[in-house]
C-alpha cells in the first residue's frame, strides 16, 4: 500500500517538476566545465605577453579602465591574480532593482582584462551576454530576477529530493536474490518500449542517486534561508548566527594616498599563498575598503575576508578561514560540493555524468507514463 502511494506521488510530482529538473540538470550539466572553457576561450586576453620586473598599482590600472569605459560605468570590484602569468580583472556591474527577467536586472555587467605589468587593456567583455552567464543565470533563478525565480527552483529541488527517495522506495527489491538484475539495463528484442524505458529510468536513477541527492540538497542551501539554516545549527552545534556585519570607515582620519595600493600589498604579505584576491572598493562615505582572499585555484572553501579603513588604510576586521565554526565552513565550501570542484577533476566528472543521468529521468519517466496509456488503451 506504501509503494502504491509512493508511486502514484512520484508520478505526478514527476510529471509537474519535470521540464524544471530537466532544465536545472542540462544548466547544471553545462556550468560545471565553465572555468576550464572559458579560460581557454579568453587566452589571450588573460595570458600576460611578458611578465615585468614591476607591476602598475592597483589604483593607477583602476583609473585606466574607469577612463576606458567612460563616466556612464564605474569600476566595482577587481580579481587580482598572485599569479605573475595571468591578468588582473576589472568588473563594471549595475544592478537594475525594477527588473523582472535577468537581462532587465542589470544595467551593466562587464569585465576587462589588464597587463598589470603593461597597463594594456587586453580586452573587455560584456559579462550580461556572456554564454556561460546566461546557463548560470538560467540554472539559478530561470532567467528570472532572484526573487521570482528562487523559489520556483527551489520547490522544484525540493520535490526532485523526495522524487529520488520515493523512487529508492519503489525499486528497492523484495528479495536481494534479484538485485543484480536491477543493475542493469537490457535492450533485447522482446523488450517493449515501455520496459526500456523502465531500465533506463530505475538503473541510471539508482546509480546517481547518492550524488544526485547531495547536488540537490546544497542547491537547496542557496534557495532556502531556513534550510541553510538547519544546516548551519545542525554543522555547527549552536543557534548564534556567525558575525557577518561590516566595520565602517571614521571619516575623521586623515586620508592617506594610495590607500587601496597599500590594503594589497598588506593582504599580500599576510597571504601569500593564496590563489586569488578580489577587492571593493569603498561604495561611500563610510564604507570600507573589502577584500576577499581565495586560498585555493579555482575552490572557494577556503576564504578570508579582510576590511581596512578609506581614509588611513588600518585593518579594522580580519575573518580567518580557520576562525570560522563548522556550519559557516560547510556553508563556505557549498558552492565547491554543489559542482563537485571540492574533489578536483574526477568531482566535476562524477557532477558532470549525475547531472547527464538527472536530465534523463524526467525523459525516460514521462515516456514510461505516455507508452503505459497506450497499452491501457
Amino acid at each position: 500500500m506504501m509503494k502504491r502511494m509512493f508511486r502514484q506521488l512520484h508520478l505526478w510530482l514527476g510529471l509537474g517538476s519535470g521540464i524544471i529538473v530537466l532544465i536545472l540538470s542540462l544548466t547544471g550539466c553545462i556550468y560545471v566545465f565553465q572555468d576550464e572553457l572559458q579560460d581557454w576561450i579568453r587566452r589571450d586576453m588573460i595570458k600576460v605577453e611578458a611578465i615585468g620586473e614591476n607591476q602598475f598599482p592597483l589604483s593607477e590600472l583602476t583609473a585606466k579602465v574607469q577612463d576606458r569605459i567612460g563616466t556612464d560605468m564605474e569600476v566595482s570590484y577587481v580579481t587580482i591574480y598572485p599569479n605573475p602569468e595571468k591578468s588582473w580583472i576589472f568588473y563594471s556591474y549595475k544592478k537594475n532593482k525594477e527588473g523582472i527577467t535577468y537581462f532587465q536586472t542589470i544595467d551593466y555587467y562587464q569585465s576587462a582584462y589588464v597587463d598589470p605589468y603593461s597597463g594594456e587593456i587586453k580586452g573587455i567583455v560584456n559579462e550580461e551576454t556572456n554564454f556561460f552567464n546566461v546557463i548560470k543565470m538560467l540554472h539559478w533563478s530561470l532567467l528570472l530576477k532572484t526573487s521570482i525565480g528562487q523559489p520556483i527552483v527551489g520547490w522544484s529541488t525540493f520535490i526532485f529530493v523526495f522524487l529520488l527517495i520515493s523512487g529508492i522506495v519503489l525499486w528497492w527489491p523484495r528479495s536481494f536474490k534479484r538485485a543484480k538484475n536491477l543493475f542493469q539495463i537490457k535492450w533485447t528484442k522482446n523488450y517493449s518500449f515501455f520496459r526500456k524505458m523502465m531500465d533506463l529510468h530505475n538503473v541510471l536513477g539508482i546509480y546517481t542517486a547518492l550524488v544526485a541527492l547531495i547536488i540537490a540538497l546544497t542547491g537547496m542551501v542557496w534557495s532556502f534561508k531556513w534550510f541553510m539554516g538547519i544546516v548551519y545549527v545542525i554543522a555547527s552545534g549552536s543557534t548564534t548566527p556567525p558575525d557577518l556585519s561590516q566595520p565602517k570607515s571614521k571619516p575623521s582620519q586623515e586620508f592617506v594616498a594610495g590607500v587601496e595600493n597599500l590594503a594589497l600589498e598588506n593582504v599580500r604579505t599576510n597571504y601569500p599563498n593564496a590563489a586569488a584576491f578580489r577587492m571593493y572598493p569603498a561604495k561611500d562615505s563610510t564604507s570600507c575598503i573589502q577584500f576577499y582572499i581565495q586560498e585555493k585555484e579555482a575552490k572557494y572553501a577556503i576564504s578570508h575576508q579582510v576590511y581596512y579603513d578609506q581614509y588611513s588604510g588600518e585593518n579594522l576586521k580580519e575573518r580567518k578561514h580557520e576562525d570560522k565554526n563548522t556550519g559557516e565552513k560547510l556553508i563556505t565550501a557549498n558552492y565547491d560540493i554543489h559542482t563537485g570542484r571540492i574533489f578536483g577533476l574526477l568531482g566535476k566528472i562524477i557532477v558532470f555524468l549525475s547531472s547527464l543521468f538527472c536530465a534523463s529521468l524526467p525523459v525516460t519517466g514521462f515516456l514510461m507514463w505516455r507508452a503505459k496509456k497506450k497499452m491501457r488503451r
